[in-house]
């Protein structure tokens, strides 16, 4: 049985674990690891041993009552032999670490948790990445053939043990293995999804630091639109989203860097800030429509989805009011009679909460799967419930975007307006979300009246015709 000290202490950059490096003849010389050594006969317990090994290697005093549990690792060595490891947790001690067994050490030091050295010992990077992972054991067997040093390129040996009555936030293997091929170890996963939807989203933390976000689309169709998103107009916005960095199409998974910034969905701001966002979103809104077609692309605008109308009314009808059906039918009717919309690179669902906004005010846009070459009101469908009785946001937002729409534009808006508020009335009862369904009658409602939305859908501020 082994015992090994995890010395923590407070950084100028965080966090920072005290490591030893093994020399002379001993097993793995000029590898890092931390202090270290076997429990001393059957009389003494690992506490007592961790307490005692301590003191021999680095001249630190621990009081027991300040060792805590960290992980047991089970491990193999690439040799064949296997032991227990008892990793602790220490936080308090007197003295200053310095090498005390020159023989079998020849240095020691801290090192932040984000910038640990390259050649530390497998075995003891493992029981590290379980501890960040707040892991009660783990396991760690090597092969032969494998490395007594820490490789991050080489197979993965590291495998968590969950606890009793735990959760399983973690993607599946398959999943963890994928992202870890691109991102290096994952320390620890988070299930981020949003509640109403199929997609699953993590936010997983890198062994040496970093965050990214592990993505399961719910369709291929989805897939392919954001990965095609990222690979294409996202990245000439400069920063205001996310960057790809692996895309898995049999898996329908994708690995993205954090962007700064927290959701807009629910944010109480003063009204003059409020107008300062709203004029960002116009700026941000124009920038993407604004983005280059894809090569392959025409530039036709796409036929109004009539197919699935039938399919929403029948899931909204239990909510809509006497004479709802009869408009919505008169509305999307009328479509085929619209002068032509020309086609842009669009969000697809462009609405608060996929909008992010960091401390310094800078704003910035994430989920792309919705992506696709509409008119440019597409995008603005699920800003019009912000601007009811607030034309002020109105005005700043196309302050922000740079112009008004024209009269073709206000038309297409009425028609996707009422389409998605068809469409999110019958996702909103499927999926039990009472807040979606009442928006989406809500707009009808104002449509219906002729003043949804008045001043966001005419130039002058009048009611459209």
């Amino acid at each position: 049985m082994d015992v090994h000290l995890i010395a923590v202490r407070d950084g100028e950059k965080g966090p920072e674990v005290l490591l030893s490096r093994r020399a002379g003849t001993v097993y793995a010389a000029g590898h890092w690891h931390f202090p270290s050594g076997h429990v001393d006969g059957p009389f003494e317990d690992v506490v007592t041993a961790l307490v005692r090994e301590a003191y021999e290697e680095t001249g630190l005093v621990v009081e027991p009552e300040d060792v805590r549990a960290a992980v047991t690792v089970h491990h193999r060595a690439p040799g064949g032999d296997s032991r227990i490891g008892f990793f602790f947790e220490v936080r308090r001690w007197s003295g200053t670490p310095e090498v005390m067994e020159p023989a079998v050490c020849d240095a020691v030091g801290w090192f932040s948790f984000d910038a640990l050295p390259e050649s530390m010992v497998a075995y003891c990077r493992a029981g590290l990445d379980a501890y960040r992972a707040g892991a009660g054991v783990a396991l760690h067997f090597q092969e032969p053939g494998d490395l007594i040093g820490h490789d991050p390129a080489a197979t993965d040996r590291l495998r968590l043990v969950p606890a009793p009555g735990s959760s399983e936030p973690r993607p599946v293997r398959e999943v963890r293995e994928f992202a870890e091929r691109a991102a290096g170890r994952i320390t620890a996963w988070t299930d981020v999804s949003w509640a109403r939807t199929e997609s699953r989203v993590w936010r997983a933390e890198g062994a040496s630091g970093g965050v990214w976000f592990v993505k399961i689309h719910q369709n291929d169709r989805f897939h392919g639109r954001e990965v095609a998103a990222l690979r294409g107009w996202v990245s000439g916005l400069g920063g205001a989203g996310p960057r790809l960095v692996a895309a898995d199409t049999g898996l329908r998974a994708v690995v993205l860097t954090a962007v700064e910034g927290r959701p807009l969905h629910g944010a109480v701001l003063p009204p003059d800030e409020e107008r300062r966002v709203f004029r960002a979103i116009g700026e941000l809104a124009a920038r993407i429509h604004a983005s280059p077609l894809p090569p392959a692309s025409s530039g036709a605008v796409p036929v109004v989805p009539y197919a699935k109308l039938e399919r929403h009314l029948e899931g909204a009808r239990p909510h809509l009011r006497s004479g709802d059906e009869e408009y919505v039918r008169w509305v999307v009717g009328g479509a085929v009679r619209l002068s032509p919309v020309e086609a842009v690179v669009t969000h697809g669902d462009f609405q608060l909460r996929n909008l992010l906004r960091a401390g310094d005010g800078t704003l910035r846009v994430i989920d792309f799967e919705r992506s696709e070459l509409q008119p440019a009101v597409r995008d603005l469908v699920r800003l019009l419930d912000r601007f009811n009785g607030r034309p002020d946001l109105s005005e700043a937002f196309f302050d922000g975007y740079g112009r008004r729409l024209t009269e073709p534009e206000r038309a297409r808006l009425r028609v996707e307006t009422v389409l998605d508020a068809v469409s999110g009335i019958a996702f909103g009862m499927k999926a039990d979300d009472p807040e979606l369904v009442e928006r989406g009658c809500r707009t009808l409602s104002r449509c219906r009246a002729n003043a949804a939305s008045t001043a966001f859908l005419t130039a002058d501020g009048g009611a459209p015709q």
